[in-house]
């Protein structure tokens, strides 16, 4: 006979009805929190540099995407942890 603890169920269930929605509503840890904003400072110099109205190298435009798309993921993956306590 196999004895299952219901509380550990009824948690796990819980974890997978959070909808996206909500976890971007919900509180992020403080780490994460930092970790948002970094990324959306590096997107946003990334936008700089490839919205610059002078030439500059390839190279330079080239980096200023790769930092959008740094700093983008960087964002939307910090925004939706979520602290233990809350879920």
């Amino acid at each position: 006979m196999v004895k299952v603890d219901v509380t550990l169920i009824t948690t796990q269930k819980k974890h997978k009805e959070m909808s996206i929605l909500e976890r971007l509503k919900a509180p992020t840890p403080k780490f994460y929190r930092v970790l948002r904003n970094l990324g959306l400072c590096l997107a946003a110099a990334g936008g700089v540099l490839v919205a610059t109205p002078i030439a500059i190298p390839v190279a330079i435009v080239t980096f200023g995407g790769y930092l959008i798309v740094a700093g983008s993921v960087a964002t939307a993956i910090a925004q939706t942890v979520v602290s233990k306590e809350n879920y």
